[in-house]
């Protein structure tokens, strides 16, 4: 996720304070990874530096000066560019868990027992997920049913590498 371009979509509807930003931010998108407040301030000044921002207003308080930031134009044409472009689908090509398969075929050891382990995890997290989801408004929703679609293509595979472990370990201890 680009925070830079998450921030200035949340400037687009309005000046705010780098609080605000993170408050709207983790309200949003940040439910298992909420922001830090460094992250907002880094990211504003650099927002700042390359002009996709201004500072809409200094207001003094009872600790440092408040900096209300508002979107510039260059902000507002970077922003749909950013929505415009596509992201670039994970193949997951080269994934942790294929190395692990392998290496426990190399070591000799039960690649069932690593399918087995992460499976069982898997499900874990599925169960989890779907809770989340019961419990969860619209948008929470959304987000765990594109965890779970992720999760099962997952399942998917390791049914499909567990099927065939017989004729993987024979690749690759020859």
């Amino acid at each position: 996720m680009s925070i830079g371009h998450t921030l200035l979509g949340l400037l687009e509807t309005g000046p705010r304070h780098g609080y605000d930003l993170k408050r709207a931010f983790d309200e949003k998108f940040g439910h298992d990874k909420p922001l830090h407040y460094g992250q907002v301030y880094s990211t504003m000044s650099r927002l700042l530096k390359n002009g996709l921002v201004e500072v809409d207003g200094i207001e003094a308080g009872e600790g440092p000066e408040r900096k209300r930031y508002a979107i510039t134009d260059a902000g507002v044409t970077d922003v749909a560019q950013w929505l415009a472009t596509p992201e670039k689908p994970e193949p997951y090509l080269q994934s942790t868990l294929y190395t692990k398969v392998v290496l426990a075929l190399l070591t000799k050891r039960d690649a069932h027992d690593v399918m087995d382990v992460q499976r069982a995890e898997h499900l874990r997290l599925m169960r989890s997920l779907t809770e989340r989801k019961r419990k969860g408004d619209f948008a929470d929703q959304l987000i765990c049913d594109h965890a779970l679609f992720h999760l099962e293509a997952d399942l998917r595979w390791l049914e499909l590498a567990t099927a065939r472990l017989g004729k993987l370990a024979k690749e690759v201890n020859a």
